[in-house]
């Protein structure tokens, strides 16, 4: 009996070694998670560098309001340059 119990422990044991994953599935599912970890940080990148844009577009943007405003502004001054105001 103690023979069989041994057996079975060696064969137990045996199994549980067996079932480890090999240096090659190992090295697969590190390359997938390394590709996992590049497309976040690709993800996030695009993120920021989109974010950034809309901010330059946005400033952009509020520069070139100002500046019409200015231009309109320039622009009805002249015209009513040689005319007086009635009060």
């Amino acid at each position: 009996m103690k023979k069989l119990f041994g057996f079975l422990m060696i064969a137990g044991m045996m199994s549980f070694v067996a079932c480890e994953p090999s240096a090659e599935e190992k090295a697969a599912e590190q390359a997938r998670l390394d590709s996992i970890k590049d497309d976040s940080i690709a993800k996030v990148e695009q993120a920021r560098n989109d974010s950034i844009a809309k901010v330059e577009q946005a400033r952009n943007d509020s520069i070139a309001k100002v500046e019409q405003a200015r231009n309109d502004s320039i622009a009805a001054a002249e015209a009513n340059k040689g005319k007086k105001k009635v009060k």
